[in-house]
């Protein structure tokens, strides 16, 4: 009966360390492949932490602007190319392991009475392999929904859930395609790969959401643009949806997301206009968040600008 207990116990504890560690980011190694020729990207991304940034979110919905917040979340991790998922013991995986760019981004606003909340987490190789995958959620009193890209040979499976009817429960493939949805992290690995000109893409999953579109793949019209005091912005001009976004960062590493903007026709009927979604940084922290888990670090919050 005690080595029951004693048995009991050790598996408690052994769970709990792995809680801890489910968002930790891997420790900086000797077999990362190589990234561009910035020497500082391991220096910077491989300390076992996470850059975390506040906007300040202008957001169009139902034809109007909303006030909110929204924040972007880079870190590394070691994910599985045939389980797509993050993996808890990398050594273990072998072969399987590719060492990716995690991004998490997160948008609050209101609408009026109700609010929304929505969130995308990317998975993209730090060597620049296209993403693996791609998951999108948003809440609000309506209800909620979900989307999940899965990268295979041919390009990416879709699945999504709804609960609109007409929407409803979805499965498709889509060809091989740059995901709008993956331009953030690319930028952060290596901004000058960035495909330019006229090229292939799947719109951004929060977009879709909002705007209640299908799942395809469109043109662009893709351009880099140095502005002053060392600033860069990527642009997609979409023309079949008469919409575009940019992308404003830093030139230099490690290429900060500055803010971003999106126009397009936003509302329904007579309400419907062109209005422009905007995202301007606040503050920033890099810090290994998954362990500051304590009431004691709620003031983090206000250091982030939340």
């Amino acid at each position: 009966m005690i080595m029951m207990r004693y048995f009991t116990l050790a598996k408690l504890i052994i769970l709990t360390l792995v809680i801890q560690l489910s968002c930790a980011s891997s420790v900086a190694d000797n077999d990362l492949p190589p990234i561009n020729s910035d020497p500082n990207f391991n220096a910077y991304w491989y300390q076992g932490k996470a850059e975390l940034t506040s906007y300040q979110l202008q957001q169009a919905r139902y034809g109007e602007i909303r006030e909110g917040q929204a924040v972007l979340i880079f870190v590394t991790e070691d994910f599985s190319r045939s389980k797509q998922v993050k993996l808890d013991d990398p050594v273990a995986a072998g072969s399987d392991v590719v060492k990716v760019m995690k991004l998490n981004m997160t948008k609050k606003f209101e609408t009026g009475l109700y609010p929304y909340s929505m969130m995308s987490s990317v998975f993209t190789p730090v060597n620049g392999d296209a993403s693996l995958k791609v998951t999108t959620s948003s809440q609000e009193w309506c209800g909620h929904t979900f989307t999940q890209f899965n990268k295979i040979n041919r390009g990416y499976k879709v699945t999504a859930h709804s609960y609109f009817e007409s929407e409803g429960e979805q499965q498709m493939s889509l060809a091989n395609a740059l995901l709008e949805d993956e331009v953030w992290a690319r930028i952060r690995i290596a901004p000058e790969q960035l495909p330019l000109g006229t090229i292939d893409i799947i719109p951004g999953t929060m977009t879709q959401r909002l705007r209640h579109t299908g799942f395809v793949v469109e043109k662009a019209q893709a351009s880099m643009k140095d502005e002053a005091d060392g600033v860069s912005v990527y642009r997609l001009d979409y023309p079949k949806q008469d919409r575009t976004l940019s992308i404003q960062f830093t030139k230099t590493f490690p290429h900060e997301i500055l803010g971003w903007e999106e126009t397009y026709t936003d509302g329904w009927g007579a309400g419907a206009k062109k209005l422009t979604t905007k995202a301007t940084r606040n503050r920033s922290l890099f810090t290994d968040y998954w362990t500051k888990n304590h009431n004691s670090d709620a003031h983090l919050k206000e250091e982030l600008g939340l």
